[in-house]
C-alpha cells in the first residue's frame, strides 16, 4: 500500500463514523450551508497572478511544515497579498489539519476557500458547503469516472467550484467531462514524492481550453509561475513555500510583488 492507499483506507472509516456523530439535516441547517459561495475559476481567469496559498500544518513526506501560525493570521495575511484564494487542508491524521481551520478561515476573509481533503463521498460536500468553503478537490487517482462524475455534479447543484486534480494523460483522459471547472496537475509523483514541473507542461496540451489549467506542488520561484504561464496556466498552488516561513502572509505578499 502506498501513503495515497493508506490515507484513503483511513477516510472512509473517518467518513463512515462522522456521518454517525453529525446528520445530514445538522449540516444542512448550519448558518453557512445557503451563504452564495465565491468562484475560484472566475478569480483565476481573472487575475494577473493566479496564485492559490495554502495553510498546511504538516504532511507525509514533510512531516511538520508549521505548527506555530494561526490559521486566522494566514487567511488575513493572504488576503492582503491578494491572493486568488486560500486552500485548507481538513484532513487530522496524516495533515493536522480540521473542518474548524475552514471555518476560522472562513470568519476571517471573503475570498474564495477551498477544501484541501481527500473527497469519497456527498456527505463530505455537504460538510464543505456548511463550513464555508467555495471549491472541493477531487483527486483522479482515488476515484472512478462514475464517482467524478457523481460528486462533482452533486458539487455543482450545491454551487461548489469542482477543482480536478490529475498526475498523468490516462487520470485526465477518463476524467474530462463538463462538471468540473478546473483541471489540476499535481507534479508531485504519489509513489515517489518526486516533485517536476514538466508533469504540467507535458499535460498542458491535453487539458481543454474549456477549463482552467491549475499546476500544483513543488512551486517555488517567480521563474517557474512564468514558464508555466506559458502553457496557458491560470492557476499556481503554492503550499510549503509560504507556510515554511514564520509569517506565510507577509512571504506571499512579498512573492506576489515579485511576480507582478
Amino acid at each position: 500500500m502506498n501513503i495515497l492507499d493508506k490515507i484513503v483506507a483511513d477516510k472512509y472509516k473517518e467518513v463512515e463514523l462522522r456521518k454517525s456523530l453529525i446528520p445530514i439535516h445538522q449540516l444542512e441547517n448550519s448558518v453557512l450551508f445557503n451563504r452564495q459561495t465565491n468562484s475560484l475559476a472566475s478569480a483565476l481567469r481573472n487575475s494577473e497572478t493566479g496564485i492559490i496559498a495554502e495553510h498546511k500544518r504538516r504532511s507525509p513526506s514533510k512531516s511538520v511544515i508549521n505548527q506555530k501560525v494561526s490559521v486566522q493570521d494566514v487567511a488575513t495575511g493572504y488576503q492582503e497579498a491578494g491572493v486568488c484564494g486560500m486552500s485548507v487542508l481538513t484532513d487530522g491524521k496524516y495533515f493536522g489539519g480540521s473542518l474548524d481551520d475552514l471555518l476560522l478561515a472562513r470568519a476571517s476573509v471573503n475570498m474564495p476557500l477551498l477544501r484541501k481533503e481527500f473527497i469519497i463521498d456527498e456527505y463530505q460536500l455537504l460538510e464543505t458547503k456548511a463550513y464555508g468553503a467555495d471549491v472541493i478537490l477531487l483527486i483522479a487517482a482515488v476515484l472512478s469516472r462514475d464517482e467524478i462524475k457523481s460528486l462533482s455534479e452533486f458539487a455543482k447543484k450545491l454551487s461548489l467550484d469542482v477543482l480536478l486534480e490529475v498526475h498523468n494523460l490516462q487520470e485526465l483522459e477518463k476524467s474530462i467531462m463538463p462538471s468540473l471547472d478546473m483541471l489540476g496537475v499535481n507534479n508531485r509523483n504519489l509513489k515517489t514524492f518526486e516533485v517536476s514541473t514538466d508533469v504540467s507542461k507535458e499535460l498542458s496540451k491535453h487539458i481543454p481550453d474549456d477549463f482552467v489549467k491549475v499546476s500544483e506542488s513543488g512551486i517555488s520561484s517567480i521563474e517557474a509561475i512564468k514558464d508555466l504561464q506559458q502553457y496557458d496556466y491560470k492557476g499556481f498552488l503554492i503550499g510549503e513555500n509560504f507556510m515554511k516561513t514564520e509569517n506565510p502572509g507577509a512571504s506571499a505578499i512579498e512573492f506576489i510583488q515579485k511576480l507582478k
